[in-house]
């Protein structure tokens, strides 16, 4: 092939992407249930917010946590899914360069901080059942503020390095990315270099978090674990597990945090080591990632916590009436 016929994409104005590949004739179908997922997660993230601010009794802590994540679901989801349903849709495939950074960006902040915010709220569940007469001067409006700006903070820092990374290298293979949003491997992978820094700063950061934050997570629950047996009469256990309960459900957490961990650290190993994994299942696996935690959430902390659900039935009570 001669160089006449040979494009440069250094430096890229823009980069295309492929949606699902290998699924291209399904892509009307699969946008049926992503857009269901993607209108329910909008709505029950919007009305956990509306609720608590509406109410003065849900202004507290775990509640502001809450709104902290039902915020990280809003940001994290509308920064894939809308881009996946307009290819999905009109073929709009392509996004500009910095739009495709600033995208790569946000989305591994809002990953990590969604995980941050999981491990304050187990850590508002250890305070809650293990010192329960200290709940109120543990947590204090100001310490929640401190909370809240450290993990933007932290969030922020982390995923600094992968849009400054990503724009450093040189493009010279192809803009066409096998993905349906700028995830960071996917991109620095199309770089005609040594991308080998990239990726172990990914590898690093994923490990990292996953590993500090599930951590701190068993951590916690090993503390409550603790706590109820060392209690010894059938109320007082009857009263811890319904504390548990009351503050949105152990179990159920736990399948949160789950659903939010394995996909992510299963889509980034394959993506890395996993040669023989059909590119479409990758992706599809990774596609169903985003918007499964914002659409579980509201339901695991909004319909199943009990002063959420009836301020919900107290608001459609009184518009009946």
């Amino acid at each position: 092939m001669s160089d006449s016929n040979r494009t440069d994409f250094t430096n890229p104005s823009n980069f295309i992407l492929l949606g699902i590949p290998g699924l291209e004739a399904a892509h009307i179908w699969i946008s049926i249930p992503f857009c269901a997922m993607y209108t329910i997660a909008v709505l029950g993230n919007f009305t956990i917010l509306f609720i608590v601010k509406r109410e003065p009794s849900l202004h507290g802590p775990m509640y502001y946590f809450l709104c902290m994540l039902s915020l990280s679901d809003q940001v994290m989801s509308t920064f894939t899914l809308p881009k996946l349903l307009s290819i999905f849709w009109f073929n709009s495939r392509e996004i500009d360069f910095s739009a495709c950074l600033t995208q790569m960006y946000f989305v591994h902040c809002f990953s990590v901080m969604e995980s941050g915010i999981l491990v304050v709220m187990d850590f508002d569940r250890y305070v809650a059942i293990c010192n329960p007469l200290r709940y109120s001067m543990t947590l204090k409006n100001s310490v929640v503020v401190k909370i809240g700006l450290a993990m933007v903070l932290h969030s922020g820092l982390f995923a600094l390095p992968y849009p400054l990374l990503a724009s450093q290298w040189p493009y010279c293979r192809t803009n066409i990315i096998p993905h349906f949003y700028c995830g960071h491997i996917a991109v620095v992978k199309l770089a005609c270099t040594d991308i080998s820094i990239s990726s172990y700063y990914g590898l690093f950061d994923l490990l990292s978090v996953i590993g500090m934050d599930g951590f701190f997570i068993a951590m916690s629950y090993t503390e409550i674990l603790r706590a109820i047996f060392r209690l010894l009469t059938k109320d007082a256990w009857l009263k811890t597990f319904g504390t548990c309960i009351a503050r949105t459900t152990c179990i159920s957490h736990l399948f949160a945090i789950s659903a939010l961990y394995f996909p992510d650290l299963f889509s980034s190993l394959v993506l890395r080591f996993g040669h023989n994994v059909p590119l479409h299942v990758l992706i599809f696996i990774a596609s169903v990632y985003h918007p499964v935690p914002p659409v579980l959430h509201p339901i695991i902390y909004g319909v199943r916590t009990k002063q959420i659900r009836d301020r919900l039935l107290q608001l459609f009570t009184h518009k009946e009436t």
